[in-house]
């Protein structure tokens, strides 16, 4: 391995093949022309970019938010990672608006390149979709909701009062991975997904990619681990696998709703009537308020507010239902996104606020928090159902 005379570059090789690998800065404009200088200098067959199908489309059609079908995304229980995919390109965003670039600069400059040097362009990242998937699953419960607000509290502060000492630092790390550094505390099963895995992902795209020279432009916090797998077969399929929910997360989905079920049942067998109208209150109460406070946070329209009272005690008894995703299908119906969220939805992903003012996000925002609401009134409800028939 030789490192040649440009800095953030190394040499590599594997089956005749000869790899320039370029570690850059997300947001750096040095980054930018370093991108463009190797490629015009090496002149090679592919350049590979640290992009999936889905970010590359992103990158060359900005209009793609108007092809978002919200509704589908409810009915398709991808409402939490789509938010966390909008949080994430946020943060991007608010940095690189910080420091005067566009998000993802020399990708895009590393694709103009390598069009004009007439390359290939070899996509090299996991699709973020299935990235995404494979954090949310490692995660539990509460640990979800948890990601999310510590996200958007990362978000929401910190970026204005930058220093040039985190600058510098950007410059050396992968916009997941800086974002999520003091969340990885907490989440370690973050780290193996968003860093670990993608960096074997890549490594192995990048050594089967086609062609005898290749320029592989990937964030510079990824080119220690790629370097490490380098010589390491890697099991690609087992990468791209979303795994399958656990068989106690499954049998706790039922066993929760059959548990207050046999509750109430015991309640007012033993108690009385008035015992299991009261049990029953403080459930309908819990479940519907807390819900219901949820949808306030989320600035839902006030009849997705009343649907949200109304579902959550109904769909905590039923695992195949949420109560998110009725206030936010509410929400959609009540307040549809026009033409114009859609065209304004990059921009208001500049700032925490315009997640709430963007009827888009806003949808998602009803999704999360009324969920959230509803499960802290279920874990409410049932110490109080127990003092009753105690």
């Amino acid at each position: 391995m030789q490192t040649i005379e440009k800095k953030n570059t190394d040499r590599l090789y594997a089956e005749g093949k000869e790899i320039i690998l370029v570690g850059t800065a997300h947001v750096s404009k040095e980054s930018v022309r370093l991108v463009a200088d190797v490629i015009e200098e090496e002149q090679p067959d592919t350049v590979c970019v640290e992009l999936c199908e889905s970010r590359f489309q992103a990158v060359r059609q900005k209009d793609r938010w108007k092809e978002m079908d919200i509704i589908k995304v409810i009915k398709e229980k991808k409402s939490s990672l789509l938010l966390s995919n909008l949080l994430l390109a946020s943060f991007q965003k608010r940095i690189a608006e910080k420091l005067d670039v566009k998000p993802g600069e020399e990708m895009i400059r590393a694709i103009e390149a390598g069009e004009a040097a007439d390359a290939k362009i070899h996509l090299a990242d996991r699709d973020i979709r299935i990235t995404l998937s494979r954090t949310w699953h490692s995660m539990k419960g509460w640990n979800k909701f948890r990601l999310l607000f510590q996200m958007l509290l990362t978000i929401a502060g910190g970026i204005d009062d930058i220093s040039e000492e985190d600058i510098e630092k950007m410059k050396q790390e992968d916009m997941l991975e800086m974002l999520l550094s003091d969340v990885g505390k907490s989440f370690p099963a973050l780290k193996n997904v968003l860093i670990d895995e993608r960096d074997r992902y890549l490594c192995h795209k990048i050594r089967t990619a086609p062609g005898n020279k290749i320029v592989a432009v990937v964030g510079a916090g990824h080119v220690p681990g790629i370097k490490e797998y380098w010589d390491t077969d890697m099991d690609i399929k087992a990468l791209e696998e979303i795994p399958p929910k656990g068989k106690l997360s499954g049998i706790l989905k039922w066993l929760i709703p059959s548990a207050i079920l046999i509750l109430f049942i015991f309640g007012f067998s033993r108690g009385g009537a008035e015992a299991g109208k009261d049990m029953i209150f403080y459930w309908i109460a819990a479940n519907g308020v807390l819900a219901g406070i949820g949808a306030v946070i989320a600035l839902a329209h006030p009849l997705t507010i009343l649907s949200s009272v109304l579902a959550a005690p109904l769909t905590s008894l039923n695992p195949m239902i949420a109560a998110g995703w009725v206030s936010g299908l509410v929400e959609a119906f009540l307040r549809k996104p026009k033409v114009m969220d859609f065209e304004s939805l990059s921009d208001d992903m500049g700032s925490v606020k315009g997640f709430w003012k963007n009827k888009v996000t806003r949808i998602l925002l009803v999704v999360v928090f009324t969920n959230l609401g509803s499960a802290a009134g279920t874990y409410l409800a049932i110490p109080l159902m127990l003092r009753v028939i105690s």
